[in-house]
């Protein structure tokens, strides 16, 4: 057996180890009765406050332009479609895009902790996909990390004079990726490795997610763009009326 033999054999290893020792989540749903139930109060006493606030900004939204129901329906279908799209991952676990992005950068992040939590709901009951016990943690990653992330990065980008396409893209590629970093953390907290304890578990669920999910989260970046472009082009007054687009800007 030559050198480089045994260097394919140590990375396979390394790679078998790492996703064999890594309890399966499902996907980045956490799925039902995975976390402990301390774990699962925990999490829904901290979405709590942020569930408050997405009710309290759509109203003041639909109350300001009641046309803007349109586009928000729109953009809670984009999060259920391209949520519930489960993909198989190398590791023996699932990805999916969250679509949250678009939604932060149309309504701000306060809004979609309510269209994530719909959405959800909706998976939980009819497609199996995450749970209603690990509902507070999964809005938490999905529906009010990950858009905070989206919406902090898209406003950075405007103030450094970023072009507007390329900071959506960026917005919501990486607005994914933090969800799925929030998730592995709240798996870790939840299971702590044996040796290593939280920061060894975490990364151990990070390596697990990783193949599948930065594809996705590029993929979804693109798609985000794609979507604003064609919202831009037919639906310029809805856009308008939500501030998204300014008096005459193309």
């Amino acid at each position: 057996m030559n050198l480089k033999q045994k260097k394919i054999i140590a990375v396979v290893a390394c790679f078998a180890l790492a996703f064999g020792v890594a309890p399966v989540a499902n996907a980045m749903h956490i799925m039902e009765g995975y976390l402990p139930p301390k774990f699962c109060i925990l999490w829904g006493v901290i979405s709590a406050p942020f569930l408050v606030a997405g009710y309290l900004s759509i109203r003041k939204t639909l109350s300001e332009n009641r046309r803007s129901i349109t586009v928000l329906a729109m953009v809670g279908a984009f999060i259920f479609i391209v949520s519930s799209l489960k993909i198989p991952s190398v590791t023996g676990s699932c990805s999916h895009m969250t679509g949250t992005g678009l939604g932060a950068i149309l309504f701000g992040p306060s809004a979609v902790s309510i269209l994530g939590i719909i959405v959800l709901i909706f998976q939980a009951i009819l497609l199996a996909h995450g749970g209603l016990t690990t509902l507070g943690a999964n809005t938490f990653s999905m529906a009010i990390a990950g858009p905070l992330v989206s919406y902090a990065i898209y406003k950075v980008c405007g103030k450094l004079k970023v072009n507007k396409h390329v900071g959506i893209f960026l917005a919501a590629a990486i607005g994914d990726l933090f969800t799925y970093c929030v998730t592995s953390i709240q798996l870790a907290l939840a299971y702590p490795s044996a040796n290593g304890g939280v920061s060894a578990s975490a990364a151990k669920f990070l390596a697990v997610f990783a193949p599948t999910q930065v594809p996705l989260a590029i993929v979804e970046g693109i798609l985000t763009v794609v979507i604003v472009m064609c919202l831009e082009t037919y639906a310029k007054s809805e856009l308008t009326g939500i501030g998204f687009l300014k008096g005459g800007e193309n």
